[in-house]
């Protein structure tokens, strides 16, 4: 059996917000990061983690002959969490007008915002603060790869790109962090007086927030298939992900392969039909016993620089 470890929705229900709670459990899949990846929350919105860069050398010797102590090279890497802030509005006119009443109307607001959160989340998780992501937002998978563990498809067709990430998931490997000992907050919906084109309203007013952040604390647990388009051979194959896992470290196969409905159909269009009839080949569900997760995070418009 696979480890599992607490997710985003788990760690909400353990620090007992009932309202994050319902936002995260209605909206987890549009964005399957937040309910694959590990998440822990900490005290304040940042912490230093050790990491051992190298280890120590070992060697054989004689007897009566010495050896040279040697030791571990360790470095400190700072993880910091990002404040999410999503301001709700809801004019009391409108709520009054819903059928199942005022708070049907707020629980519906809620809801798209709780959406839209997710999404930015894992969108943040591939794109970080460049194209595709948020600049005010935490690092994402694209800047921190190791480059010797990203695969060139060589797609050539301009804002085409797309990208196929295998992770490797854990606290000491990939994780999601929350800060301030909670996930995403959810207020107490109060009315306020608010102002519009010069003019004054009464509105339902609510907010939803947290500290959030992402902990890559092991370059071996990433690795990156980049420029796969709708060019002619360029499109995802087996060949491609064997090679991407083929220059792992033994020991740090992914869990999971990340990637769009578009990289699955290439890969399924590649493999051959193996039954009497010839049909095509299904579609996939993993790739070398590594099961395959479909996300709309990733992007089909990727620019080829990335």
């Amino acid at each position: 059996m696979a480890y599992q470890y607490l997710t985003m929705l788990d760690v909400s229900k353990i620090n007992g917000s009932d309202a994050a709670v319902g936002l995260i459990e209605e909206n987890l899949i549009v964005a399957p990061e937040a309910a694959m990846f590990p998440a822990r929350t900490i005290a304040g919105t940042s912490f230093k983690t050790l990491i051992r860069s190298a280890l120590p050398t070992s060697q054989f010797r004689n007897v009566n002959e010495g050896v040279e102590p040697t030791k571990s090279t360790y470095i400190n890497k700072l993880v910091e969490t990002f404040y999410l802030d999503q301001q709700m509005e809801l004019d009391v006119a409108a709520a009054q007008g819903d059928e199942l009443g005022e708070a049907h109307a707020q629980m519906t607001e809620a809801d798209g915002h709780g959406r839209a959160a997710l999404q930015k989340i894992g969108a943040q998780v591939w794109y970080g603060t460049g194209s595709g992501g948020d600049a005010k937002g935490f690092p994402g998978a694209v800047a921190v790869v190791d480059s010797a563990f990203v695969t060139d498809a060589g797609g050539t067709t301009a804002n085409t790109g797309s990208s196929v990430y295998g992770v490797k998931l854990g606290t000491k490997f990939c994780e999601l962090i929350f800060g301030r000992n909670t996930v995403l907050n959810v207020g107490q919906w109060r009315q306020q007086t608010i102002t519009r084109a010069s003019k004054e309203m009464t509105a339902w007013k609510n907010s939803l927030e947290g500290w959030i952040g992402a902990s890559w604390v092991n370059k071996n647990a990433l690795c990156r298939i980049k420029k796969l388009t709708a060019d002619s051979g360029k499109g995802l194959t087996d060949t491609l992900l064997g090679k991407a896992i083929s220059i792992l470290p033994v020991g740090y196969d992914p869990d999971y392969w990340f990637m769009t409905k578009r990289s699955r159909e290439q890969l399924r269009a590649s493999r051959t039909a193996t039954n009497p009839t010839g049909a095509p080949a299904p579609l996939p569900t993993d790739a070398f016993g590594i099961p395959i997760i479909i996300t709309d995070s990733l992007l089909n418009i990727e620019s080829l620089s990335l």
